[in-house]
């Protein structure tokens, strides 16, 4: 159990550093901040946390080889999350939250050459840097304080997930013209309606 709730602090520690990274680049590339967070709630951008999970079993065994293996690891572990997460998305939601179309060497849009090199050198930053300074810091907390904060945090995450499920079917009714039956539905459209769930979808949403 000790592993498993390692690898849930390192999804959410890692949905948070993805969801401000994508912030920080959304204000650099666009001028504006736009919320890449997969849930309504929080700041969770669950590609990263995947992807932290991912980089942490795949190169943990590998962590003293050269920066060239874990880049080329990396590189092909993001390369095929990546395109799985795109076509899950596109199946559960109608849509992704990104379109690589435009770029060099791109397969269907979701996937491109520079995002891969970039899952790459993230790989090394990851294994060689972050991943030894976390490993550390969660070791020191006392024990009950650590599965307790974890076992609240990922029923918090299940619940949001929950939420922003029911928020995406309301939305699509909502713009289908379809009015809301109660009150529950009335606060849904009032608050997690098209206009936000398309800048958190990055102007994806349909």
């Amino acid at each position: 159990m000790k592993k498993l709730y390692k690898l849930l602090y390192i999804f959410i520690i890692t949905s948070i550093c993805g969801y401000f990274i994508e912030l920080v680049w959304s204000l650099i590339t666009k001028g504006m901040f736009i919320n890449h967070s997969a849930v309504v709630i929080g700041p969770f951008n669950f590609a990263y946390g995947i992807c932290g999970v991912l980089l942490t079993v795949l190169l943990y065994k590998f962590k003293d080889e050269s920066y060239l293996k874990i880049f080329i690891l990396s590189f092909i572990g993001g390369y095929i999350l990546e395109y799985i997460m795109s076509w899950g998305m596109e199946l559960v939601l109608g849509f992704t939250a990104w379109d690589y179309s435009n770029n060099f060497l791109n397969i269907n849009g979701r996937i491109c050459l520079l995002f891969s090199i970039f899952w790459g050198f993230l790989g090394i930053l990851w294994i060689k840097i972050l991943y030894p300074q976390i490993d550390k810091m969660l070791n020191k907390v006392n024990p009950k304080i650590y599965k307790i904060v974890i076992i609240c945090l990922t029923i918090f995450l299940v619940f949001d997930i929950l939420l922003t499920i029911s928020c995406v079917n309301r939305a699509r009714k909502a713009d289908r013209g379809i009015p809301p039956n109660n009150g529950y539905e009335k606060f849904l459209d009032n608050t997690f309606n098209s206009k936000y769930l398309k800048n958190m979808f990055n102007n994806n949403w349909e």
